[in-house]
């Protein structure tokens, strides 16, 4: 393992230096790009944060377009394949397996704005058809910190408080997509789930960034429920109604205990928790085990069924024919981005310029 991660980290320092030197172009847009990405592999809630950022660039009038890879397709629909850009926009309906589940869930939840989401691996190219056709002046790269074929005129990265440096060592021994001093690229900083560690803890991890990234402001945040969507009838309802509840769980994201923890806050109850791999598709012979194990638990009685509950970004990678098997309560959990400290910080860098 430390071979390998020896061998990661001499690859991306080589191509780190290539584009210093110039031998790699960085191109640029005629637009404001707002980079969310981070240091370390999954979990440190970028899909929310690209959430807040186009909402909050919508609400003050600014036409905004979010530029996407679509991690998650299926490799023989996966968008972008050849060239080709895939536009989500909000009076459509692409299934997931083509454009990934990330961009799905984006698409979901910015209905209503007029955000399209451009699904496609070369983002220059996705960038000038957000120019072209959308005429958008900001353009949001999504998971695109060590994207460096682009030039950005803001950095933002993402921090999980709970786990901020990825074990401090480089894939695949450690969680790190490249060294730490790297985060001195940044311009803003927004450490995730800071509302879940100590005070002293916190304060540590500011002294870190500040000498890591003596330029970057820092921006702490917190990860609420927003949202319970009942995927039979898709009504929206208030997360409160798992207070006291039996329920169950299911996901197939990088941070599986943040969600079990989420629910638990709420008031659920948890009978069973189930746990896959990040973007993993779901089978129907999972699906049964899993309506096995509820049956077992509300002993044979459907009407004593626990509540399963997953998370919205897990919803659209149920296989057709879900609906048969899972009976009972069936929900999805919604989550947004909460700033807690730092929201003037926070505006003022997405604004700026515009």
């Amino acid at each position: 393992m430390w071979a390998a991660s020896a061998a990661y980290g001499g690859v991306t320092a080589a191509r780190r230096a290539l584009y210093g030197l110039g031998f790699f172009k960085r191109r640029r847009l005629g637009a404001k790009v707002i980079c969310i990405g981070n240091l370390t592999a999954g979990g440190s809630g970028k899909t929310p944060a690209v959430l807040l950022a186009a909402q909050t660039l919508r609400k003050r009038g600014h036409q905004t377009a979010i530029l996407t890879r679509g991690y998650g397709a299926a490799p023989k629909k996966k968008a972008g394949k050849g060239g080709r850009v895939l536009a989500l926009l909000e009076d459509g309906e692409v299934p997931w397996t083509e454009c990934g589940d990330e961009p799905w869930m984006m698409q979901h939840c910015l209905r209503g704005l007029g955000v399209p989401v451009l699904v496609c691996p070369d983002r220059l190219k996705a960038g000038v058809e957000a120019l072209t056709y959308y005429h958008s002046e900001v353009l949001i790269l999504d998971d695109g910190f060590q994207h460096m074929g682009l030039h950005r005129d803001l950095d933002i990265v993402m921090i999980n408080a709970r786990d901020p440096f990825g074990g401090e060592r480089l894939l695949p021994a450690g969680d790190l997509r490249e060294p730490l001093r790297e985060l001195g690229r940044a311009h803003l900083i927004v450490v995730t789930h800071s509302d879940e560690i100590p005070a002293k803890q916190l304060e540590a991890l500011r002294g870190r960034f500040k000498a890591m990234a003596p330029g970057a402001a820092v921006i702490e945040s917190a990860h609420r429920p927003d949202f319970l969507l009942d995927l039979r009838t898709r009504k929206k309802s208030d997360p409160e109604i798992l207070k006291g509840l039996e329920a169950a769980s299911f996901s197939g994201i990088a941070k599986p205990e943040q969600f079990e923890a989420m629910l638990q806050r709420l008031g659920a109850d948890l009978a069973h928790r189930w746990r896959f791999p990040d973007h993993h598709p779901f089978t129907l012979a999972e699906l049964r085990s899993i309506q096995n194990a509820r049956l077992g638990r509300a002993g044979g009685d459907e009407n004593k069924l626990p509540a399963l509950v997953t998370t919205f970004k897990d919803a659209p990678r149920l296989p057709e024919g879900w609906e048969k098997i899972l009976t009972g309560s069936v929900l999805a959990l919604g989550i947004k981005l909460e700033i807690l400290k730092g929201k003037n910080a926070w505006n003022d860098a997405l604004l700026a310029g515009l």
